[in-house]
C-alpha cells in the first residue's frame, strides 16, 4: 500500500463511524486503537506474539481484498456507544464545543496510521472517551486521575491518536453511567511517541514481507478463484 508523501499532513475523512464508509476508510490501516497489539503498553517494547500475528494478518488481508469482514457487536459495545454520546454531550456542555469528525489519517512518515477521535476542539484539542464499568471507574479515578495520568491500557491510543492528528493535546475522559465524570489532559510525549513510530515502521516492513511471500505462494499453490457473496444472499 504506497504512501505519497506529498500529502503528509493530517487528512480528515468526512464519513461516519460505524458506517461502510468508515470501514472503507480504514481497511487495511494500523490505527490508533490497535496500537497496543504492535507494542506492548508496560514497556513499549515491540509486540511479538500470537497477537500481534493475528492483526498482521487481518490488516494483510484487509489490504488484498479491500473488506473488511464484519466483528461481533456485544452490549459492552452497544453501551458504550451510547455512553459515548452522552459524554461527547457533557463535555460540549460544561468545557468546550465539540466538532465530530469520522476519521484521520497521516502518512509523513512514509506509511499511513489513522485515527478516529470522539471529538475535535478548537484548532489544538481532541477528546477520546472511554465508557468504563463502575468498577473500574472508580479504579480509574484513584489509581490514575488523582495523579494527573490516564490508564496505562489507553496511553497508546491517546499518544498515537496525538501523533496522527498534530494537535497539542488530548483530553481523555473516562465515563460511568452515574458516577462523576473524569476528564485528564494529555500532551505528546516525545519519548513514547518515538516507541510508537519505531515499532509501526517494524510492522510496516513484516506486512511487506508477509505481502510479498503471499504473492509467491499464489504463483505455485494450486487454487481456485471464488467470488464474494454479501451476507444477505445467505438468508435468501
Amino acid at each position: 500500500m504506497p504512501d505519497s508523501l506529498a500529502c503528509a499532513a493530517p487528512i480528515e475523512h468526512d464519513v461516519t463511524q460505524g458506517s461502510d464508509e468508515w470501514f472503507a476508510a480504514r481497511c487495511g490501516l494500523l490505527t490508533a486503537s490497535e496500537m497496543k497489539l504492535i507494542a506492548t503498553p508496560a514497556t513499549l517494547k515491540i509486540a511479538s506474539n500470537e497477537k500481534e500475528r493475528k492483526h498482521l494478518y487481518e490488516l494483510l488481508a484487509q489490504r488484498m481484498t479491500r473488506h473488511v469482514e464484519p466483528s461481533f457487536i456485544g452490549e459492552d459495545m452497544l453501551r458504550g456507544y451510547d455512553d459515548e454520546i452522552t459524554a461527547r454531550d457533557l463535555y460540549h456542555k460544561h468545557c468546550a464545543p465539540v466538532r465530530e469528525v469520522g476519521f484521520i489519517t497521516n502518512n509523513k512518515w512514509g506509511f499511513t496510521l489513522g485515527y478516529s477521535p470522539d471529538g475535535l476542539i478548537g484548532e489544538d484539542g481532541q477528546i477520546e472517551i472511554k465508557s468504563r464499568k463502575q468498577k473500574l471507574h472508580v479504579q480509574t479515578i484513584i489509581e490514575d486521575v488523582a495523579a494527573g495520568g490516564i490508564p496505562a491500557e489507553h496511553a497508546l491510543q491517546v499518544q498515537t491518536g496525538l501523533l496522527v492528528t498534530e494537535r497539542a493535546w488530548c483530553d481523555f475522559i473516562s465515563y460511568s453511567n452515574g458516577l462523576p465524570m473524569a476528564i485528564v489532559r494529555a500532551v505528546p510525549i516525545p519519548e513514547v511517541q518515538e516507541r510508537i513510530l519505531a515499532a509501526a515502521a517494524e510492522f510496516e516492513a513484516r506486512l511487506k514481507l508477509r505481502e510479498a511471500d503471499y504473492r509467491a505462494a499464489l504463483m505455485t499453490a494450486r487454487t481456485i478463484p471464488t467470488v464474494r457473496k454479501a451476507y444477505a444472499e445467505f438468508a435468501a
